[in-house]
């Protein structure tokens, strides 16, 4: 009897950790829980899938714009003619990240809403408008 118990008990500890994990993502349009780490959920090659600026669709001036973040803290972007290098690491308690010494800015913010490994959404002001930007995988 003892054994069924704690079989049971178990069985309830269990599925109140995964309903805790499944509701407590960091990044608040994730879907779920993974076991890849969040640098390597960055480091790769984006493309823009969709962009908006103040909320606004405007993907199709962006259309062939592309990001690299690699593990060793680089980010590059091109778009068309124009691109530019920068360092980048997590900040605040890994909710945004931090892009130093890119072209033309000492730095910019980007506030990460999603990132799994084929989905990195993030925004980031300039002045008083809102950018924000859903990347996948190139």
């Amino acid at each position: 009897m003892k054994n069924i118990k704690t079989l049971v008990a178990l069985i309830i500890l269990s599925g109140s950790m995964l309903v805790g994990f499944q509701s407590c993502s960091q990044y608040p349009d994730n879907n779920g829980i993974t076991l890849v780490s969040k640098a390597d959920r960055v480091s790769k090659a984006w493309k823009v899938e969709n962009y908006k600026l103040n909320d606004a669709d405007y993907t199709s001036l962006v259309s062939g714009y592309t990001e690299t973040f690699t593990k060793q803290g680089a980010y590059s972007f091109q778009w068309a003619v124009l691109g530019g290098t920068a360092n980048w690491a997590f900040q605040n308690k890994d909710a945004e990240i931090q892009l130093t010494d890119i072209s033309n800015v000492t730095t910019k913010t980007l506030i990460i809403l999603k990132l799994e490994e084929d989905a990195f959404w993030y925004y980031y002001m300039d002045g008083s408008d809102k950018k924000e930007f859903h990347m996948v995988p190139q």
